[in-house]
């Protein structure tokens, strides 16, 4: 029957597609260890997994192991993040940023740094958090607690206001991030640096907060991949069939916060990963959440992996921010996105 095998198809390619991309995540993972101004072979490597003895212990598993698995971990989270919200907001060009939950947490960073709020017992030592990520990480709630707070009229709250409204917050924690940094000169490299994302801080402490914060939450969307294909066909439909669009919106947009904050606050400002990633897959596996959301997550994990492999051995001893980089791929997709949107395209 017709049905039949275009079902089996669809099921080939899901499967294709998955098992394709969980292959590049060993890959990337393994070469980010592997590749730096210190090289090793793979062997080395898978070696030092298996048995735990190597040379170079350190250098392996102290600082190239750590930093492979956190950056997964966001890029993962982030891919996530806008694959929800583009669903959530029917906009392809739908990520966290325009929540204002990176502006937020650039100002919390900000003033954490400049202004010495905390100190080390601030931090959650258990977690691996130091202060400053703590700052970023309430700041990017705080910022979609006004964003939401200032959308909504009486109990109802629109996605259009969703939308104006990040980008006022989003301007506002701007501008008095700029501010913080004028008046304390003396900081501004360090919160600059802060804002354009690294990972060269990375550890297992880290590791671990981002895969309580990431993995949960990353999962918990999962399980709104049906209701986001309803929601797809409209808001009257998805009503018809079930489907309660504001409380879906509003627990989305929780989790994706949640999601967000908690990567940004363990690497700064990577922009353009949740644009770019679903997008990509998308033409790869299709609308269905389904499926797209587990995709995104591995597809956000490879890119941004070897995104920071690239950034630190580009130029070394010099390291590249890894926001730099995934700006130079992010910008001329936008503008591609932009383009196609012009001439009535579909994205």
């Amino acid at each position: 029957m017709p049905g039949a095998s275009a079902k089996k198809a669809r099921a080939a390619r899901a499967l294709l597609s998955v098992l394709l991309l969980l292959a590049l995540s060993v890959f990337a993972l393994l070469a980010a260890v592997a590749w730096g101004s210190t090289g090793f072979k793979v062997g080395e490597v898978l070696e030092y997994l298996v048995s735990g003895t190597s040379n170079a212990e350190v250098i392996l598993f102290k600082i190239r192991l750590p930093r492979a698995l956190l950056s997964y971990l966001v890029g993962g989270g982030l891919a996530v993040a806008g694959c929800c919200l583009q669903g959530v907001f029917k906009n392809p060009m739908a990520d966290s940023h325009i929540l204002g939950v990176s502006a937020g947490a650039g100002f919390g960073a900000a003033a954490c740094i400049a202004l010495g709020i905390g100190g080390a017992s601030f931090g959650i030592a258990a977690l691996g958090l130091g202060s400053v990520a703590v700052c970023a990480l309430l700041g990017g709630i705080l910022a979609v607690m006004l964003v939401t707070q200032f959308a909504r009229v009486g109990s109802r709250t629109s996605v259009s206001a969703l939308l104006l409204s990040g980008v006022a917050v989003s301007s506002l924690f701007t501008a008095l991030t700029s501010g913080i940094m004028i008046l304390h000169r003396e900081s501004m490299e360090q919160v600059v640096f802060w804002t354009l994302g690294s990972f060269s801080a990375a550890s297992f402490e880290k590791v671990r907060f981002a895969a309580l914060c990431i993995l949960p939450c990353s999962a918990l969307c999962m399980l709104f991949a049906r209701p986001l294909n309803i929601m797809l066909l409209g808001e009257e439909d998805a009503r018809m069939l079930g489907v309660d669009t504001a409380r879906t919106t509003r627990v989305l947009i929780i989790l994706t916060t949640l999601l967000a904050a908690g990567c940004v606050s363990v690497s700064g400002i990577v922009g353009f990963v949740g644009l770019m990633l679903p997008h990509i897959l998308r033409l790869m596996t299709g609308p269905d959440h389904r499926l797209l959301l587990p995709c995104s997550f591995l597809g956000g994990g490879v890119f941004l992996c070897l995104a920071d492999m690239l950034a630190r051995s580009l130029f070394p001893p010099l390291e590249i921010p890894v926001g730099v980089l995934s700006a130079l791929f992010g910008v001329p997709f936008f503008l591609y996105l932009l383009r196609r949107q012009g001439k009535g395209g579909r994205t």
